[in-house]
């Protein structure tokens, strides 16, 4: 098992327990020694997991969070612009998506939290390792967007139709 898998197998295993579970019992589990639960538990946290560490073994805190779908439509031009408007705003967005008429549902993970978070991004797309997504739907593309409140996530909506971005649209 790669670690990517492990680490994905670790998270389903502390996200199902009604209980805290033992790193012990954790890498009797994965097939790994204690110490590679210790550190892929560190990774996992690194990468924004809520994983709280007890007397009693680990377990997932959920933090209490909102989300909404919006799907906008912009140009490559205005990718910045957009993320940058929902992540001042003290939101995060969690991920991006398509619907292609041929390949279904295509979604990508983001957590884009900052404005650091979008240079980074937009760094990667402009190097030329990839391309936006969006540009195998015409611009059109959905993002799950989090927050701490559904005021939040209001205020969000309001700066995305503000900059003419937002697709009013009846389903998402």
């Amino acid at each position: 098992m790669q670690g990517t898998q492990r680490r994905e197998a670790l998270l389903q295993l502390i996200g199902k327990a009604e209980k805290p579970i033992s790193g012990t019992a954790l890498s009797e589990q994965l097939g790994v020694s204690r110490q590679i639960v210790v550190q892929d538990i560190a990774l996992l946290r690194a990468q924004g997991h809520s994983i709280l560490s007890t007397n009693r073994g680990y377990r997932i805190v959920t933090p209490v969070r909102c989300s909404r779908v919006f799907k906008v439509c912009h140009t490559d031009e205005q990718m910045a612009e957009e993320l940058n408007a929902i992540v001042d705003l003290g939101a995060v967005v969690e991920d991006v998506f398509v619907h292609h008429k041929v390949y279904g549902k295509l979604d990508a993970k983001l957590q884009i939290a900052s404005r650091r978070d979008v240079t980074l991004f937009l760094e990667g797309i402009h190097s030329g390792k990839s391309t936006p997504l969006k540009n195998i739907t015409s611009g059109y593309h959905y993002h799950t967007v989090s927050a701490r409140s559904e005021e939040v996530l209001s205020l969000v909506e309001d700066a995305l139709r503000q900059k003419g971005f937002l697709v009013e649209s009846p389903n998402p």
